[in-house]
């Protein structure tokens, strides 16, 4: 009979550090692996003729299974090189040492020594004037600079996190917007194509749309001659009019009718804006052309019109407030783009403002549009106080950290509408900064006319990013979009009859229903959410914008109760 055999040793599996350097500085970092197996043998379990298990083996000599090690080789994500990493540990982030400083893009420092990293004013070079006057300069002096105040009055700050919504959206919030007469209704738009529409001053009612675009709610506007209608463009290549009410969204233009072909052919609509003069909607595709639809008839205007380097992408469209004829484009050909609506062309721009690289936002100042203000990748707020002056170099250039390497929604600087010096804006941080061991990204408000930092909004709960910020068109409220969340903030220094000042933050959780003033609110700055929505709650009913009922029953919009 023959003998019966051993069990095989199964291998030991080792885990080690080629080198003692710190772990990785982001959670989303991957690291390479390098598998090296060696044959080892126990000393001690050799000379007590024991196996790696403790039993004896068959001759007093105890072979021991293989291990194997597996060795991590620390791999920098910047320049695929080994030996160190660059990143964030923490708060504080790491320059690879191969590329200049991440912040202002200048060799010779790191981030953390950036001269420009507390102190924001850089390249404050006033604006060159032409030699001679003309009409526009005159026009300009008469009819703008009136308007614009002798004395700059104070800037009202609305930094106390007052309440907010967390995980409101299945996906990162995109876009916000005010209700131009109902001042406590914030809407906010995602990734996944939701739009949501909240009462902050009745925290609990707040309703999500789900079925009106198919994914990212890039620029939503308002009807002006009827505010329960809204206009909204998406990456799905349509622009949707729909009744706030019902949610039920008129399709207006689909720029990909022949549906998908590939993603080479598909076309995204990014830049939105409305021309309220001449009731003509604009709009512009990832392939550099512009599209006219008329809100009067409800038909589309003409043939698309090539307004930046062809295939390039175009993220923002703004007519100017005083002179609508006057429009601004940018995209991620490293320009902006001035034009006369009138004489649309292809190369028929007015002026070119030529960034470092892909620009996130241009905007007309808000009261006479004579300001510009663009938000460019590659760190830098750029101002021009005159679009009369030379537009060949701006008025300042601003470094800002807002260049990002993750799956976020751009950050974008934002005039502050109630300021009438024309010089307050906000913008969120994407460095984040050490406050009291707990890693923040603030939320920064910048006097452009001299670039220093006027405040920096915090709050120990709030961890995540916060690329998309509102400020309110009448009122002193800040509305943020962070993750899947909407926060208000409001001024702290309130009177003290004022109710507002002794309540304390509301923050509504909806994915279970509570309602906390102290639990923290953590989530993933990403995308990979592992909730699922809508919440199962118990309550199930199904309300209007409003906080009436829907009693449509349409099928054309899901609507989600939360």
């Amino acid at each position: 009979m023959p003998a019966p055999s051993r069990p095989r040793k199964r291998p030991t599996i080792i885990v080690g550090s080629v080198d003692n350097s710190s772990s990785s500085s982001s959670s989303d970092d991957e690291e390479e692996e390098e598998e090296e197996v060696e044959d080892t043998v126990d000393d001690e379990d050799e000379e007590k003729g024991k196996g790696r298990n403790g039993s004896l083996s068959g001759k007093g000599v105890g072979k021991k299974a293989p291990a194997i090690i597996i060795s991590l080789k620390k791999v920098c994500k910047v320049c695929k090189e080994e030996g160190h990493q660059a990143g964030f540990q923490g708060a504080n982030y790491i320059d690879c040492p191969r590329k200049p400083c991440f912040l202002c893009k200048m060799p010779g420092h790191t981030t953390m020594s950036c001269p420009h990293r507390v102190a924001l004013e850089h390249g404050v070079v006033p604006a060159l004037r032409k030699n001679k006057q003309t009409q526009l300069d005159y026009v300009f002096e008469r009819q703008l600079m009136s308007q614009i105040p002798k004395i700059k009055p104070a800037f009202v700050i609305p930094d106390k996190l007052d309440r907010g919504v967390v995980k409101l959206h299945s996906r990162r919030v995109t876009s916000l917007e005010f209700h131009p007469t109902m001042n406590s209704v914030l809407l906010s738009g995602d990734k996944k194509g939701q739009i949501g529409i909240w009462d902050y001053s009745k925290p609990n009612e707040k309703t999500v749309y789900g079925s009106i675009h198919s994914c990212i709610v890039n620029n939503m506007k308002f009807d002006t001659r009827n505010d329960i209608m809204l206009y909204t463009s998406s990456s799905d290549g349509t622009i949707s009019y729909t009744d706030l009410e019902t949610g039920i969204g008129v399709l207006l233009m689909d720029v990909n009718p022949n549906g998908w072909n590939g993603p080479s052919t598909w076309r995204m609509l990014y830049g939105m804006d409305i021309n309220l003069d001449k009731g003509l909607l604009l709009a512009a595709d990832n392939f550099g052309y512009l599209y006219l639809f008329d809100t009067r008839e409800k038909v589309k205007i003409g043939e698309s019109i090539l307004i930046h380097r062809k295939g390039s992408k175009v993220v923002g469209l703004h007519c100017n407030p005083t002179q609508p004829d006057l429009l601004l484009s940018c995209g991620n050909d490293h320009y902006a783009h001035i034009w006369d609506i009138r004489r649309l062309e292809t190369q028929s721009f007015l002026a070119s403002l030529a960034h470092g690289r892909v620009v996130n936002s241009a905007y007309f100042s808000p009261h006479t549009g004579s300001k510009i203000l663009t938000t460019s990748q590659d760190n830098r707020i750029r101002v021009w106080d005159s679009v009369f002056g030379n537009l060949n170099m701006p008025s300042r250039e601003i470094v800002h950290s807002h260049d990002f390497n993750r799956h976020l929604t751009p950050f974008k600087a934002e005039w502050d509408p109630k300021d009438p010096s024309e010089s307050l804006a906000v913008i969120g941080r994407y460095i984040s900064e050490n406050y009291n061991g707990v890693a923040l990204h603030p939320i920064d408000f910048i006097d452009t006319s001299t670039g220093h930092l006027v405040a920096e909004l915090i709050d120990p709960d709030l961890t995540t990013i916060s690329p998309v910020n509102k400020l309110h068109p009448r009122d002193d409220i800040l509305a943020t979009g962070s993750s899947r969340s909407v926060f208000i903030w409001r001024p702290g220094g309130l009177k003290v009859e004022d109710k507002e000042a002794e309540r304390k933050k509301e923050i509504i959780f909806c994915n279970t229903g509570k309602k906390s003033a102290k639990e923290k609110f953590i989530e993933s700055d990403g995308d990979d959410d592992g909730d699922d929505f809508p919440s199962k709650g118990k309550n199930k009913q199904q309300k209007k914008y409003g906080g009436k009922s829907d009693k449509s029953g349409s099928s054309k919009s899901k609507i989600v109760k939360i």
